[in-house]
């Protein structure tokens, strides 16, 4: 017969509940001791019972003179390890498999947890929608025609006076505008390096990025990025010393997968090495609007005195994955990085470029951005805690300050593409540590995507994985 619950059992039953259907959220405070014990018709001190015990499991926490609230960073999982990749030039070696994965972008079949975009439902689609209207209907000939190799004017002079809150003074002429970050980052590769040459890299990295050197006949150095301050200045002088570096690609704000912030000393530093032994520094800033506290982050290049910084961005990751509106400033490589651009696609398509600069000109942005970095912290907090319930125990896990992804280690006899294929019979995507470098050192990590809302599904899915890990490491 089945053993019925004590009643604090049920209580606690019922707060997990309103933890897991993201009733409360983290950080949020839950019901107090009075309310719980009128609606649940049980005493407080059962009521305070319950709460103990999930204050024990890492799942709530007492603060005085205030309740008990929803912990914003559950206790449950250690910090992941930091593997240092081997110093040696290395060709790209993961083309394949990423392509595998990519090819999980937009598929609705699969739990959105490998591919890193906002819920639909996050994102500003009416304004755009009203706003694009509008743009077709008073201007149909400028919308139809062919926008300047440089970009639409209104959108520069916009990114212009937004670059001031990354600490950067820049021009509407500094910009280039390109259709989404990735062309702004091989429009930047092709601008500075020749096929061959040693480009500088941070581990784990984009996947993407090893990609674009694959494709380019390029050869990546890795060194080490470390979850809580991303790129040591040491490794980078290390490696100057001891090779010949013609490029680098580093994201110092939320690096994907990683999640590592860099402090602005250590970009300051980095900036410095790199000028003074004349190497082009590529930076990727998509994650930089997606901070989780108020100060939004520096980027290198505004610490950039001599025009070494070419900087890469674009809004897919805050309002518009499919308008696939990007920019780049260039610095000293404007030109030969204009002429990359004119010999790729000529200039980037004009009406999602004016439906941009009208929203950003109107000054629903900010707004917006506040609501997204606030929903997509609740929602990383929700899945930290969910990963400690379903995981095995001694996953590890980052505390990312920002962004929009998990980086998980597991245990050493895991394979995270073994893992992949599973995942992906089983509905669920991910994408496996293998493919963020081009040596063996992530094998048993995996990145997982927070931009989705949280629903029921994604709850069975996060159990279902953590089912197959288990699995797996039996």
């Amino acid at each position: 017969m089945r053993q019925e619950l004590f009643r604090y059992q049920q209580v606690e039953r019922h707060v997990r509940h309103l933890i897991e259907s993201a009733a409360v959220g983290p950080g949020e405070r839950l019901p107090s001791l009075r309310a719980l014990s009128r609606k649940l018709n049980a005493s407080i001190t059962t009521i305070n019972q319950a709460y103990l015990e999930l204050e024990k499991q890492g799942l709530v926490e007492a603060r005085p003179r205030s309740g008990f609230f929803v912990r914003k960073q559950p206790s449950c999982s250690p910090p992941v390890s930091v593997p240092r990749p081997e110093l040696e030039p290395t060709l790209g070696n993961r083309g394949r498999l990423i392509q595998t994965v990519l090819s999980s972008v937009g598929d609705p079949n699969l739990l959105p947890l490998g591919v890193v975009c906002p819920s639909e439902e996050l994102l500003p689609s009416k304004a755009l929608s009203r706003l694009m209207a509008s743009v077709l209907r008073d201007s149909p000939c400028r919308s139809i025609a062919y926008e300047t190799i440089y970009g639409h004017l209104e959108l520069r002079r916009q990114l212009a006076f937004r670059a001031l809150d990354a600490g950067m003074s820049v021009s509407p002429e500094d910009f280039l505008i390109t259709s989404g970050a990735m062309e702004a980052l091989y429009v930047a590769l092709r601008a500075v390096t020749r096929p061959g040459d040693n480009v500088l890299i941070q581990s784990p990295t984009y996947y993407c990025f090893l990609q674009l050197l694959e494709n380019c006949g390029l050869r990546a150095i890795e060194i080490p990025s470390r979850p809580d301050n991303g790129v040591d200045p040491a490794d980078v002088a290390k490696v100057l010393q001891r090779f010949d570096i013609r490029a680098s690609i580093f994201s110092p704000n939320f690096n994907n997968p990683d999640g590592s912030l860099a402090s602005d000393e250590a970009k300051q530093e980095v900036v410095k090495l790199l000028a003074e032994a004349e190497v082009p520094l590529i930076e990727d800033d998509v994650y930089g609007d997606l901070c989780f506290s108020s100060r939004r982050p520096r980027t290198y290049k505004s610490f950039d005195r001599v025009g070494m910084v070419l900087l890469c961005s674009s809004f897919s990751k805050t309002i518009a994955p499919g308008y696939r509106v990007g920019w780049m400033l260039p610095g000293r490589y404007f030109r030969q990085a204009l002429e990359v651009k004119t010999v790729t696609n000529v200039c980037t398509a004009t009406p999602t470029q004016m439906a941009v600069a009208a929203y950003l000109r109107t000054g629903q942005y900010e707004r917006h951005l506040q609501r997204l970095r606030a929903a997509i912290e609740k929602q990383m907090q929700t899945m930290q805690i969910h990963i400690g319930n379903y995981f095995p125990a001694g996953t590890g896990m980052t505390r990312p300050k920002g962004g929009s992804v998990l980086w998980l280690e597991l245990d050493e006899s895991i394979d995270s593409v073994a893992l992949f294929y599973q995942a992906r019979e089983a509905g669920i995507g991910i994408a496996p540590g293998a493919i963020f470098s081009t040596q063996d050192k992530y094998n048993n990590f995996i990145r997982l995507s927070c931009g989705a809302l949280w629903s029921e599904g994604l709850r069975n899915g996060l159990e279902a994985l953590g089912g197959l890990i288990k699995e797996m490491q039996r």
